[in-house]
């Protein structure tokens, strides 16, 4: 059965979620503190067998200077400058095998997959830490530091992925000015981020996006991950109002608001993990030229394949062609 709103009533919804007075305040402090550490790209080739894509171990600074990991895949032979592709991974995983994921290098983009901190055991592997304190919280990342956007466990994320950005602009084989961001699910959610904090993509694609949209998602869906905002709610009653004042500072559709990169964007009308309104609360608001995918028939897997298929030719479309 359909999880959510009725695809008419999806057309005409606009999301709740407030706009803080101090968000770009917020966001360019955060981005200035993070940006008094040069980015320090290091790479170290990885033999992996393959005749077509060459892989690099590549490690940069993110937040407050710590150490990311990331993969960085190249088609071989190529010498550039290439389109980009930065892509960051959904809940729970982490950046995976130097073997999988080899679909953007070999169509002729440079890829660069940003591991997630403190993430990374869920159902892929990850190896950057995430060694910020917190008080207590309901497993997972969610809560993590919820009381204070300054602690927020996404404010430390997301300046990975911006800084992911930099990262890629400052490899000789790219070509600075066409890069994209993409991901599904929290990787979505974190492409719609970038995209708000950044004036130079060329391009987004965020797929089922998580993380987007909480006013609704914590009254429309009962799954988690938005769960673990319910579950902490439960226990710690009457913080509510605070809990929903950090999560305005980290919402897809604040940072929609900001975007202007064309955005391509997928939901699925059967999803009860991100239900299809939460997504449509950040698309209806998007700053740039927009379009959007839908799945019927489809749960939280959206499109699979054919929502990469479909970003494969919207970003060629609007990077250039590939090598």
């Amino acid at each position: 059965m359909l999880t959510d709103l009725a695809p008419e009533q999806l057309a005409t919804y606009r999301s709740a979620q407030i706009d803080p007075a101090d968000f770009d305040d917020f966001w360019a402090g955060t981005l200035a503190e993070a940006a008094k550490h040069d980015v320090d790209v290091r790479m170290t080739e990885v033999p992996t067998g393959l005749r077509t894509i060459t892989t690099y171990d590549v490690t940069y600074r993110g937040y407050d200077g710590q150490d990311v990991r990331a993969w960085l895949r190249l088609p071989t032979g190529v010498t550039g400058p290439l389109p980009a592709v930065v892509q960051y991974v959904g809940y729970g995983g982490g950046r995976g095998h130097a073997l999988e994921n080899l679909f953007w290098a070999s169509a002729g983009f440079a890829h660069l997959q940003m591991d997630t901190r403190g993430q990374g055991s869920g159902w892929s592997l990850g190896v950057t830490p995430d060694d910020a304190p917190s008080p207590p919280q309901v497993p997972g990342v969610l809560t993590r530091g919820i009381l204070d956007p300054a602690t927020y466990y996404y404010r430390r994320m997301f300046t990975d992925a911006v800084r992911a950005v930099d990262a890629a602009r400052g490899l000789e084989v790219v070509d600075p000015d066409r890069i994209a961001v993409v991901g599904g699910s929290q990787g979505g959610g974190t492409a719609l981020a970038v995209a708000g904090l950044r004036s130079d993509l060329a391009g987004v694609a965020a797929y089922v996006p998580f993380l987007c949209d909480f006013p609704r998602a914590v009254r429309a869906t009962d799954s988690y991950p938005y769960r673990e905002i319910i579950d902490y709610l439960k226990v710690h009653r009457g913080e509510d109002e605070q809990v929903h004042r950090t999560l305005a500072y980290f919402d897809g559709v604040n940072f929609a608001r900001r975007a202007t990169a064309p955005a391509l964007f997928s939901a699925a009308l059967r999803d009860a993990v991100c239900p299809p309104s939460t997504v449509y609360g950040a698309y209806h608001v998007y700053g740039g030229p927009r379009e959007i995918r839908v799945w019927e028939y489809n749960g939280h897997e959206g499109g699979g394949i054919l929502d990469e298929e479909a970003a494969l030719h919207f970003l060629r479309t609007h990077l250039g062609g590939a090598a």
